[in-house]
């Protein structure tokens, strides 16, 4: 690891280029309307009030039904800054739904999904890439694609659950 003064040093040089900025804003303003979509689109799901802008990691949002919440439950729409993807996550309000749920999942040997190795440095119980490599110049096909995963996952899930 470098000394942190030379990682600002080269922040400083790439936000007076500009095209980070531009494009950072560009995609806080997607998952803005992204999120204002799902709000509009299903009023009868739950979308968090606001979006986590991370710290260059992850952006992400909440949307769930109301049978989730009852499970103290909630399904985030991630934006992975790394490698670059759409996922949707099944995480729980805190660490103990969190474990319950990933112990539920984990033990029952299905593998419609990932499930992680441990809740231990992870959020999600289980996990889904919705779009790999979006496509930024069409965004309403972008936003079908995270769409129809984030329904399909839940759907999924809450199919999953009410069997166990």
């Amino acid at each position: 690891m470098k000394p942190f003064h030379e990682y600002m040093n080269e922040y400083r040089k790439q936000i007076e280029k500009g095209d980070i900025k531009e494009a950072y804003k560009g995609l806080m303003e997607y998952i803005m309307e992204l999120r204002l979509y799902f709000k509009n689109k299903y009023p009868d799901y739950f979308v968090s009030g606001s979006i986590y802008y991370g710290y260059m990691d992850m952006t992400y949002f909440s949307f769930f039904p109301k049978s989730f919440k009852l499970r103290k439950l909630k399904v985030a729409i991630v934006f992975i800054h790394c490698t670059f993807r759409f996922e949707v996550w099944l995480s729980g309000y805190n660490k103990q739904v969190q474990t319950k749920y990933w112990k539920l999942f984990k033990e029952s040997d299905w593998n419609k999904y990932r499930i992680p190795s441990t809740t231990k440095g992870t959020d999600s119980i289980i996990d889904y890439i919705l779009v790999e490599n979006p496509d930024f110049s069409d965004l309403d096909t972008l936003t079908k694609q995270i769409e129809r995963g984030t329904l399909k996952f839940i759907e999924d899930v809450e199919d999953f659950l009410s069997k166990h």
